[in-house]
Protein backbone atom coordinates (compact mmCIF):
# COMPACT_ATOMS: atom_id res chain seq x y z
CA UNK A 1 0.00 0.00 0.00
CA UNK A 2 1.67 3.50 -0.80
CA UNK A 3 1.43 5.69 1.84
CA UNK A 4 1.62 9.76 0.80
CA UNK A 5 3.62 12.10 3.13
CA UNK A 6 3.57 15.49 3.87
CA UNK A 7 5.99 17.70 2.09
CA UNK A 8 7.69 20.62 4.30
CA UNK A 9 10.81 22.27 4.12
CA UNK A 10 11.85 21.19 0.17
CA UNK A 11 11.45 16.93 1.04
CA UNK A 12 8.83 14.54 1.63
CA UNK A 13 7.64 14.32 5.43
CA UNK A 14 6.61 11.17 7.10
CA UNK A 15 4.49 11.86 10.03
CA UNK A 16 4.21 9.85 12.97
CA UNK A 17 0.22 10.19 14.00
CA UNK A 18 -0.85 6.78 12.88
CA UNK A 19 -3.45 8.32 11.38
CA UNK A 20 -4.46 7.81 7.88
CA UNK A 21 -7.07 8.47 5.38
CA UNK A 22 -8.29 5.89 2.70
CA UNK A 23 -7.62 7.61 -1.16
CA UNK A 24 -9.91 5.58 -3.67
CA UNK A 25 -9.89 4.64 -7.11
CA UNK A 26 -13.49 6.13 -8.16
CA UNK A 27 -13.32 3.72 -11.09
CA UNK A 28 -12.75 0.67 -9.67
CA UNK A 29 -13.70 1.29 -6.04
CA UNK A 30 -10.91 0.32 -4.92
CA UNK A 31 -8.31 2.32 -1.95
CA UNK A 32 -5.13 2.99 -4.19
CA UNK A 33 -3.02 4.50 -1.04
CA UNK A 34 -2.91 5.93 2.03
CA UNK A 35 -2.46 9.50 2.84
CA UNK A 36 -0.92 10.53 6.38
CA UNK A 37 -2.76 12.67 8.79
CA UNK A 38 -0.50 15.43 10.43
CA UNK A 39 0.06 16.17 14.30
CA UNK A 40 -0.42 19.58 15.75
CA UNK A 41 3.39 19.39 16.00
CA UNK A 42 4.13 18.07 12.44
CA UNK A 43 1.55 21.38 11.19
CA UNK A 44 3.76 23.51 13.71
CA UNK A 45 7.11 22.05 12.02
CA UNK A 46 5.68 23.08 8.24
CA UNK A 47 4.50 26.47 9.57
CA UNK A 48 8.07 26.82 11.42
CA UNK A 49 10.39 26.38 8.04
CA UNK A 50 7.71 28.35 6.77
CA UNK A 51 8.24 31.24 8.52
CA UNK A 52 12.30 30.60 8.10
CA UNK A 53 11.72 30.44 4.92
CA UNK A 54 9.76 33.64 4.03
CA UNK A 55 12.09 36.28 5.41
CA UNK A 56 14.73 35.81 2.44
CA UNK A 57 11.87 35.02 -0.05
CA UNK A 58 10.18 38.49 0.69
CA UNK A 59 13.95 40.15 0.21
CA UNK A 60 14.39 38.16 -3.21
CA UNK A 61 13.06 40.92 -5.67
CA UNK A 62 10.29 40.51 -7.93
CA UNK A 63 11.59 39.64 -11.11
CA UNK A 64 13.60 36.71 -9.11
CA UNK A 65 10.28 35.32 -8.10
CA UNK A 66 8.44 35.76 -11.58
CA UNK A 67 11.44 33.96 -13.05
CA UNK A 68 10.46 30.82 -10.58
CA UNK A 69 6.78 31.49 -11.45
CA UNK A 70 7.62 31.08 -14.86
CA UNK A 71 9.47 27.64 -14.75
CA UNK A 72 7.11 26.20 -12.82
CA UNK A 73 4.70 27.29 -15.32
CA UNK A 74 6.86 25.47 -18.02
CA UNK A 75 7.42 22.53 -15.74
CA UNK A 76 3.53 21.89 -15.29
CA UNK A 77 3.36 21.94 -18.72
CA UNK A 78 5.97 19.33 -19.63
CA UNK A 79 4.34 17.38 -17.14
CA UNK A 80 0.85 17.88 -17.96
CA UNK A 81 -0.08 14.63 -19.07
CA UNK A 82 1.44 12.32 -15.73
CA UNK A 83 -0.30 14.74 -13.63
CA UNK A 84 -3.66 14.98 -15.88
CA UNK A 85 -3.37 11.05 -15.56
CA UNK A 86 -3.10 10.81 -11.56
CA UNK A 87 -5.15 13.46 -11.21
CA UNK A 88 -8.31 11.47 -13.29
CA UNK A 89 -7.22 8.12 -10.80
CA UNK A 90 -8.10 9.85 -7.52
CA UNK A 91 -10.93 12.39 -8.40
CA UNK A 92 -12.45 10.22 -11.11
CA UNK A 93 -12.84 13.05 -13.61
CA UNK A 94 -11.89 12.28 -17.08
CA UNK A 95 -8.18 13.37 -18.82
CA UNK A 96 -9.85 16.24 -20.98
CA UNK A 97 -11.36 17.83 -17.29
CA UNK A 98 -8.02 16.74 -15.71
CA UNK A 99 -6.16 18.88 -18.18
CA UNK A 100 -8.84 21.84 -17.75
CA UNK A 101 -8.27 21.62 -13.75
CA UNK A 102 -4.51 22.19 -14.12
CA UNK A 103 -4.86 24.55 -17.22
CA UNK A 104 -6.92 27.19 -14.91
CA UNK A 105 -4.63 26.89 -12.29
CA UNK A 106 -1.87 27.75 -14.74
CA UNK A 107 -3.47 30.51 -16.04
CA UNK A 108 -2.93 32.08 -12.23
CA UNK A 109 0.15 31.38 -12.65
CA UNK A 110 0.77 32.94 -15.83
CA UNK A 111 -0.79 36.23 -14.33
CA UNK A 112 1.82 35.87 -11.33
CA UNK A 113 4.30 36.00 -13.39
CA UNK A 114 3.65 39.68 -14.30
CA UNK A 115 4.09 40.15 -10.76
CA UNK A 116 6.96 42.94 -10.93
CA UNK A 117 4.66 45.63 -12.70
CA UNK A 118 1.12 44.32 -10.52
CA UNK A 119 3.29 45.30 -6.81
CA UNK A 120 4.55 48.77 -8.32
CA UNK A 121 3.19 51.47 -5.60
CA UNK A 122 1.84 55.18 -5.89
CA UNK A 123 4.62 57.80 -5.52
CA UNK A 124 3.69 61.76 -5.26
CA UNK A 125 6.38 64.07 -5.66
CA UNK A 126 5.92 67.15 -3.98
CA UNK A 127 2.99 66.39 -1.07
CA UNK A 128 4.67 69.43 0.77
CA UNK A 129 7.25 71.37 0.65
CA UNK A 130 10.57 69.15 0.01
CA UNK A 131 7.94 65.91 0.74
CA UNK A 132 7.33 63.17 -1.29
CA UNK A 133 4.71 60.10 -0.53
CA UNK A 134 4.69 56.78 -1.81
CA UNK A 135 2.95 53.40 -0.79
CA UNK A 136 4.34 49.88 -1.28
CA UNK A 137 3.14 46.07 -0.74
CA UNK A 138 4.37 43.97 0.78
CA UNK A 139 3.88 40.53 1.54
CA UNK A 140 1.77 39.19 5.15
CA UNK A 141 4.37 36.17 6.24
CA UNK A 142 3.31 32.64 6.43
CA UNK A 143 -0.36 32.39 4.70
CA UNK A 144 -2.33 28.91 4.10
CA UNK A 145 -4.71 27.45 2.24
CA UNK A 146 -7.18 24.57 2.47
CA UNK A 147 -8.39 23.26 -0.52
CA UNK A 148 -11.54 20.95 -1.56
CA UNK A 149 -11.55 17.34 -3.93
CA UNK A 150 -12.90 18.98 -6.66
CA UNK A 151 -10.26 20.83 -7.96
CA UNK A 152 -6.85 19.28 -6.44
CA UNK A 153 -4.90 21.64 -8.94
CA UNK A 154 -6.49 24.57 -10.32
CA UNK A 155 -7.69 26.15 -6.53
CA UNK A 156 -4.08 25.27 -4.84
CA UNK A 157 -2.85 27.19 -8.16
CA UNK A 158 -5.03 30.18 -7.57
CA UNK A 159 -4.16 29.98 -3.76
CA UNK A 160 -0.38 29.64 -3.52
CA UNK A 161 0.59 31.23 -7.19
CA UNK A 162 -0.28 34.61 -5.99
CA UNK A 163 0.55 34.45 -2.31
CA UNK A 164 4.43 33.22 -3.40
CA UNK A 165 4.68 35.30 -5.68
CA UNK A 166 3.79 38.78 -3.98
CA UNK A 167 6.74 37.08 -1.11
CA UNK A 168 4.83 35.17 0.99
CA UNK A 169 5.27 31.25 2.11
CA UNK A 170 2.86 28.62 1.96
CA UNK A 171 1.19 25.89 3.62
CA UNK A 172 -1.21 23.71 1.59
CA UNK A 173 -3.61 21.37 3.59
CA UNK A 174 -5.22 20.08 -0.07
CA UNK A 175 -8.53 17.51 0.27
CA UNK A 176 -7.55 13.87 1.62
CA UNK A 177 -9.63 12.41 -0.87
CA UNK A 178 -6.92 13.36 -3.30
CA UNK A 179 -4.14 14.39 -2.09
CA UNK A 180 -1.04 13.20 -4.67
CA UNK A 181 -1.24 16.12 -7.60
CA UNK A 182 -0.89 19.20 -4.69
CA UNK A 183 2.14 17.32 -3.09
CA UNK A 184 3.57 17.05 -7.16
CA UNK A 185 2.65 21.27 -7.61
CA UNK A 186 5.00 21.69 -4.57
CA UNK A 187 7.97 19.53 -5.54
CA UNK A 188 7.77 20.86 -8.90
CA UNK A 189 8.14 24.49 -7.29
CA UNK A 190 11.43 23.41 -5.99
CA UNK A 191 12.49 21.75 -8.40
CA UNK A 192 11.48 25.47 -10.55
CA UNK A 193 13.82 27.14 -7.88
CA UNK A 194 11.80 28.02 -5.41
CA UNK A 195 13.70 27.77 -1.82
CA UNK A 196 12.79 24.77 0.31
CA UNK A 197 9.73 26.06 2.68
CA UNK A 198 8.38 28.41 0.71
CA UNK A 199 5.61 25.63 -0.47
CA UNK A 200 4.77 23.46 2.06
CA UNK A 201 2.07 20.70 2.36
CA UNK A 202 0.59 19.01 5.00
CA UNK A 203 -2.44 16.09 5.08
CA UNK A 204 -5.00 15.58 7.76
CA UNK A 205 -8.81 16.62 8.30
CA UNK A 206 -10.92 18.65 10.85
CA UNK A 207 -7.67 18.98 13.31
CA UNK A 208 -5.17 19.74 10.88
CA UNK A 209 -7.65 22.79 9.66
CA UNK A 210 -8.07 23.48 13.71
CA UNK A 211 -4.12 23.89 13.49
CA UNK A 212 -4.23 25.79 10.79
CA UNK A 213 -6.59 28.34 11.47
CA UNK A 214 -5.65 28.69 15.20
CA UNK A 215 -1.13 29.13 14.33
CA UNK A 216 -0.15 32.88 15.47
CA UNK A 217 1.91 32.46 13.09
CA UNK A 218 -0.07 32.29 9.76
CA UNK A 219 -1.45 35.47 8.68
CA UNK A 220 -3.82 34.68 6.04
CA UNK A 221 -6.17 31.50 5.50
CA UNK A 222 -7.90 30.77 1.95
CA UNK A 223 -10.29 28.10 2.35
CA UNK A 224 -13.04 26.62 -0.38
CA UNK A 225 -15.64 24.43 0.22
CA UNK A 226 -18.75 23.94 1.58
CA UNK A 227 -20.88 27.29 3.24
CA UNK A 228 -21.56 25.62 6.34
CA UNK A 229 -17.54 24.69 7.02
CA UNK A 230 -16.59 28.33 5.04
CA UNK A 231 -18.34 29.89 7.50
CA UNK A 232 -16.80 28.07 10.46
CA UNK A 233 -13.13 28.99 8.72
CA UNK A 234 -14.34 32.55 8.60
CA UNK A 235 -15.28 32.83 12.18
CA UNK A 236 -12.34 30.74 13.58
CA UNK A 237 -9.80 32.10 11.37
CA UNK A 238 -11.07 35.73 12.17
CA UNK A 239 -10.87 35.47 15.75
CA UNK A 240 -7.44 34.22 16.00
CA UNK A 241 -6.76 37.50 13.95
CA UNK A 242 -6.56 36.18 10.36
CA UNK A 243 -7.42 37.45 7.45
CA UNK A 244 -9.85 35.30 5.77
CA UNK A 245 -11.15 34.44 2.23
CA UNK A 246 -13.85 31.61 2.78
CA UNK A 247 -15.53 30.37 -0.91
CA UNK A 248 -18.56 28.48 -0.11
CA UNK A 249 -21.26 26.52 -1.87
CA UNK A 250 -23.45 27.15 -4.60
CA UNK A 251 -26.85 26.99 -7.03
CA UNK A 252 -26.38 28.46 -10.14
CA UNK A 253 -29.16 29.11 -12.02
CA UNK A 254 -29.16 29.52 -16.19
CA UNK A 255 -32.17 31.43 -16.89
CA UNK A 256 -33.29 30.90 -20.70
CA UNK A 257 -35.54 33.30 -22.93
CA UNK A 258 -38.05 32.37 -25.25
CA UNK A 259 -35.67 34.08 -27.93
CA UNK A 260 -32.48 32.01 -27.07
CA UNK A 261 -30.92 29.73 -29.12
CA UNK A 262 -31.95 26.48 -27.67
CA UNK A 263 -29.49 24.32 -29.62
CA UNK A 264 -26.84 25.90 -28.29
CA UNK A 265 -28.13 26.25 -24.98
CA UNK A 266 -29.09 22.71 -24.97
CA UNK A 267 -25.00 22.19 -25.39
CA UNK A 268 -24.18 24.40 -22.65
CA UNK A 269 -26.69 22.75 -20.00
CA UNK A 270 -25.70 19.37 -20.63
CA UNK A 271 -22.03 20.23 -20.45
CA UNK A 272 -22.43 23.03 -17.53
CA UNK A 273 -24.80 20.17 -15.62
CA UNK A 274 -23.34 17.15 -15.94
CA UNK A 275 -19.59 18.13 -16.84
CA UNK A 276 -17.59 16.34 -13.98
CA UNK A 277 -19.59 14.65 -12.65
CA UNK A 278 -21.52 17.97 -11.52
CA UNK A 279 -18.68 18.19 -9.10
CA UNK A 280 -18.03 21.84 -9.90
CA UNK A 281 -19.11 25.20 -7.66
CA UNK A 282 -19.69 26.68 -10.63
CA UNK A 283 -21.92 23.94 -12.91
CA UNK A 284 -25.14 24.49 -13.30
CA UNK A 285 -27.83 22.88 -12.18
CA UNK A 286 -30.77 24.74 -12.21
CA UNK A 287 -32.29 25.70 -15.33
CA UNK A 288 -34.81 28.06 -15.35
CA UNK A 289 -36.66 28.59 -19.07
CA UNK A 290 -39.32 31.41 -18.82
CA UNK A 291 -42.72 30.45 -20.67
CA UNK A 292 -44.72 27.33 -21.35
CA UNK A 293 -43.51 26.65 -25.03
CA UNK A 294 -39.57 27.72 -23.69
CA UNK A 295 -39.83 25.29 -21.20
CA UNK A 296 -41.57 22.32 -23.08
CA UNK A 297 -39.30 22.45 -25.99
CA UNK A 298 -36.29 22.57 -23.80
CA UNK A 299 -37.10 19.59 -21.65
CA UNK A 300 -37.68 17.83 -24.71
CA UNK A 301 -34.28 18.47 -26.14
CA UNK A 302 -32.56 17.95 -23.04
CA UNK A 303 -34.26 14.39 -22.83
CA UNK A 304 -32.60 13.64 -26.17
CA UNK A 305 -29.37 15.12 -25.11
CA UNK A 306 -29.47 13.37 -22.28
CA UNK A 307 -29.34 10.09 -24.27
CA UNK A 308 -26.47 10.74 -26.28
CA UNK A 309 -24.27 11.07 -23.11
CA UNK A 310 -21.59 8.37 -22.12
CA UNK A 311 -20.45 7.89 -18.68
CA UNK A 312 -17.06 6.30 -18.26
CA UNK A 313 -13.95 5.27 -17.06
CA UNK A 314 -11.68 8.43 -16.34
CA UNK A 315 -9.23 7.13 -19.36
CA UNK A 316 -12.57 6.86 -21.88
CA UNK A 317 -11.36 9.55 -24.06
CA UNK A 318 -15.23 9.40 -25.57
CA UNK A 319 -16.94 9.51 -21.88
CA UNK A 320 -18.42 12.69 -21.37
CA UNK A 321 -17.79 12.22 -17.27
CA UNK A 322 -16.72 9.78 -15.32
CA UNK A 323 -17.19 8.26 -11.72
CA UNK A 324 -17.53 11.12 -8.58
CA UNK A 325 -15.58 10.77 -6.16
CA UNK A 326 -16.50 8.60 -3.36
CA UNK A 327 -19.40 5.71 -2.53
CA UNK A 328 -20.54 8.15 -0.25
CA UNK A 329 -21.08 11.20 -2.21
CA UNK A 330 -22.63 8.75 -4.78
CA UNK A 331 -25.09 8.09 -1.80
CA UNK A 332 -25.53 11.71 -1.20
CA UNK A 333 -26.76 12.18 -4.66
CA UNK A 334 -29.02 8.94 -5.24
CA UNK A 335 -30.35 10.21 -1.63
CA UNK A 336 -31.26 13.93 -2.68
CA UNK A 337 -32.72 12.53 -6.30
CA UNK A 338 -35.08 10.46 -3.92
CA UNK A 339 -35.80 13.77 -1.87
CA UNK A 340 -36.86 15.52 -5.19
CA UNK A 341 -39.08 12.61 -5.76
CA UNK A 342 -40.81 12.65 -2.37
CA UNK A 343 -41.81 16.49 -2.43
CA UNK A 344 -43.48 15.85 -5.50
CA UNK A 345 -40.72 17.03 -8.45
CA UNK A 346 -40.90 15.04 -11.69
CA UNK A 347 -38.45 12.81 -11.76
CA UNK A 348 -38.30 12.67 -15.84
CA UNK A 349 -34.47 10.93 -16.14
CA UNK A 350 -33.02 9.15 -13.01
CA UNK A 351 -29.42 8.33 -13.04
CA UNK A 352 -29.72 5.98 -9.95
CA UNK A 353 -29.64 2.74 -11.40
CA UNK A 354 -26.71 3.39 -13.91
CA UNK A 355 -24.10 0.73 -13.64
CA UNK A 356 -20.88 0.19 -15.57
CA UNK A 357 -20.14 -3.12 -16.80
CA UNK A 358 -16.76 -4.16 -15.70
CA UNK A 359 -16.55 -1.33 -12.96
CA UNK A 360 -19.94 -2.48 -10.93
CA UNK A 361 -18.22 -0.98 -7.77
CA UNK A 362 -17.43 1.90 -9.13
CA UNK A 363 -18.49 5.21 -8.24
CA UNK A 364 -20.89 6.01 -11.13
CA UNK A 365 -24.00 7.77 -11.44
CA UNK A 366 -26.00 8.84 -14.63
CA UNK A 367 -27.52 11.90 -15.36
CA UNK A 368 -31.13 12.91 -14.04
CA UNK A 369 -32.86 15.93 -15.05
CA UNK A 370 -36.18 17.09 -12.51
CA UNK A 371 -38.92 18.97 -13.99
CA UNK A 372 -41.51 20.76 -11.70
CA UNK A 373 -39.21 21.98 -9.01
CA UNK A 374 -40.56 24.57 -6.75
CA UNK A 375 -38.53 26.86 -4.82
CA UNK A 376 -39.49 25.52 -1.61
CA UNK A 377 -38.00 21.92 -2.00
CA UNK A 378 -35.14 21.09 0.28
CA UNK A 379 -33.56 19.90 -3.56
CA UNK A 380 -33.82 23.13 -5.00
CA UNK A 381 -32.53 24.85 -1.72
CA UNK A 382 -29.40 23.18 -0.95
CA UNK A 383 -26.17 22.26 -3.29
CA UNK A 384 -26.71 18.60 -4.76
CA UNK A 385 -23.10 18.71 -6.35
CA UNK A 386 -23.71 15.96 -8.76
CA UNK A 387 -24.99 14.85 -11.97
CA UNK A 388 -28.52 16.41 -11.54
CA UNK A 389 -30.25 19.27 -13.59
CA UNK A 390 -33.44 20.36 -12.29
CA UNK A 391 -35.95 22.24 -14.08
CA UNK A 392 -38.00 25.20 -12.48
CA UNK A 393 -40.22 27.10 -14.55
CA UNK A 394 -41.11 30.87 -14.54
CA UNK A 395 -44.20 32.73 -16.26
CA UNK A 396 -42.12 35.84 -16.68
CA UNK A 397 -38.83 37.53 -16.28
CA UNK A 398 -38.76 39.48 -12.98
CA UNK A 399 -40.03 36.09 -11.75
CA UNK A 400 -37.08 34.48 -13.07
CA UNK A 401 -34.63 36.67 -11.89
CA UNK A 402 -35.99 36.58 -8.69
CA UNK A 403 -35.05 33.22 -8.07
CA UNK A 404 -31.52 33.42 -8.17
CA UNK A 405 -31.56 37.03 -6.70
CA UNK A 406 -33.43 35.22 -3.81
CA UNK A 407 -31.64 31.98 -3.48
CA UNK A 408 -29.35 31.99 -0.01
CA UNK A 409 -26.38 31.36 -2.61
CA UNK A 410 -24.71 33.79 -4.64
CA UNK A 411 -21.71 32.25 -6.90
CA UNK A 412 -23.03 32.28 -10.36
CA UNK A 413 -25.57 32.93 -12.74
CA UNK A 414 -26.55 32.50 -16.24
CA UNK A 415 -28.67 34.00 -18.74
CA UNK A 416 -29.45 32.71 -22.36
CA UNK A 417 -31.15 35.31 -24.97
CA UNK A 418 -30.52 37.02 -27.86
CA UNK A 419 -31.38 40.50 -26.57
CA UNK A 420 -29.00 42.81 -25.33
CA UNK A 421 -31.21 44.99 -23.53
CA UNK A 422 -32.78 42.30 -21.32
CA UNK A 423 -28.90 40.68 -20.61
CA UNK A 424 -27.81 44.34 -19.59
CA UNK A 425 -30.90 44.59 -17.04
CA UNK A 426 -30.50 40.93 -16.21
CA UNK A 427 -26.43 41.50 -15.53
CA UNK A 428 -27.27 45.06 -13.50
CA UNK A 429 -30.07 43.79 -11.30
CA UNK A 430 -29.36 40.40 -10.68
CA UNK A 431 -27.87 39.44 -6.62
CA UNK A 432 -25.43 37.00 -8.26
CA UNK A 433 -21.14 37.41 -7.81
CA UNK A 434 -20.45 35.78 -11.45
CA UNK A 435 -22.91 36.57 -14.24
CA UNK A 436 -22.61 34.96 -17.56
CA UNK A 437 -24.64 36.01 -20.54
CA UNK A 438 -24.63 33.19 -23.16
CA UNK A 439 -21.88 31.04 -21.02
CA UNK A 440 -23.41 28.81 -18.67
CA UNK A 441 -19.71 28.62 -16.41
CA UNK A 442 -18.77 32.27 -16.07
CA UNK A 443 -15.96 31.44 -14.16
CA UNK A 444 -13.49 34.54 -14.84
CA UNK A 445 -10.39 34.67 -16.57
CA UNK A 446 -6.85 34.97 -14.30
CA UNK A 447 -6.53 38.61 -14.81
CA UNK A 448 -10.27 39.01 -13.44
CA UNK A 449 -10.89 37.90 -9.81
CA UNK A 450 -13.49 34.82 -8.50
CA UNK A 451 -15.93 35.68 -5.99
CA UNK A 452 -19.37 34.78 -5.05
CA UNK A 453 -22.14 36.53 -2.77
CA UNK A 454 -24.25 35.54 0.10
CA UNK A 455 -23.38 32.00 1.68
CA UNK A 456 -21.06 31.50 -0.97
CA UNK A 457 -18.39 33.75 0.20
CA UNK A 458 -17.41 34.68 3.56
CA UNK A 459 -14.84 37.50 3.63
CA UNK A 460 -14.41 41.01 1.43
CA UNK A 461 -11.50 40.08 -0.87
CA UNK A 462 -11.80 37.41 -4.11
CA UNK A 463 -9.19 35.19 -5.47
CA UNK A 464 -7.14 35.77 -8.10
CA UNK A 465 -6.45 39.20 -10.05
CA UNK A 466 -5.58 42.17 -8.44
CA UNK A 467 -8.08 40.96 -5.42
CA UNK A 468 -6.05 38.30 -4.80
CA UNK A 469 -2.86 40.19 -5.01
CA UNK A 470 -4.64 42.67 -1.81
CA UNK A 471 -5.56 39.74 -0.14
CA UNK A 472 -1.92 38.73 0.04
CA UNK A 473 -0.17 42.21 0.63
CA UNK A 474 -0.68 44.75 3.04
CA UNK A 475 -0.02 48.22 1.71
CA UNK A 476 2.59 50.64 3.66
CA UNK A 477 3.00 54.17 3.09
CA UNK A 478 5.87 56.20 3.47
CA UNK A 479 6.12 60.39 3.69
CA UNK A 480 9.36 61.55 3.60
CA UNK A 481 11.27 65.07 3.39
CA UNK A 482 15.03 65.17 3.07
CA UNK A 483 17.02 68.10 4.88
CA UNK A 484 18.65 71.03 3.53
CA UNK A 485 22.46 69.92 3.88
CA UNK A 486 24.18 72.37 1.59
CA UNK A 487 27.00 74.25 3.99
CA UNK A 488 25.44 77.47 4.91
CA UNK A 489 22.35 76.92 3.44
CA UNK A 490 19.07 78.28 4.44
CA UNK A 491 17.02 75.69 7.16
CA UNK A 492 13.16 76.17 5.93
CA UNK A 493 10.56 76.57 8.68
CA UNK A 494 8.36 74.05 7.13
CA UNK A 495 6.45 71.11 8.64
CA UNK A 496 4.08 68.54 7.20
CA UNK A 497 1.37 67.94 9.81
CA UNK A 498 -1.84 67.64 10.49
CA UNK A 499 -3.51 71.29 10.33
CA UNK A 500 -4.60 72.72 13.20
CA UNK A 501 -7.04 75.61 13.65
CA UNK A 502 -4.22 78.84 13.62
Amino acid sequence: MRDIAHFVNGQAFNGASGRFGDVFNPNTGEVQARVQFATDGEIDAAVQAAARAQIGWAATNPQRRARVMFEFKRLIERDMASLAEILSSEHGKVIADSKGDIQRGLEVIEFACGIPHILKGEYTEGAGPGIDVYSMRQPLGVCAGITPFNFPAMIPMWMFGIAIAVGNTFILKPSEKDPTVPVKLAELMMEAGAPEGVLNVVHGDKSAVDAILTHPLIRAVSFVGSSDIAHYVYQTGTAHGKRVQAMGGAKNHGLVLPDADLDQVVKDLSGAAFGSAGERCMALPVVVPVGKKTADELRERLVAEIDTLKVGISTDTAAHYGPVVSAQHRAKIADYIQIGVDEGAELVVDGRDFHLQGFEKGFFIGPSLFDGVKKGMKTYQEEIFGPVLQMVRAESFEEAIALPSEHQYGNGVAIFTRNGRAAREFAARVNVGMVGINVPIPVPVAYHTFGGWKRSAFGDTNQHGVEGVKFYTKVKTVTARWPDDRIGGDVEDSAFVIPTMK
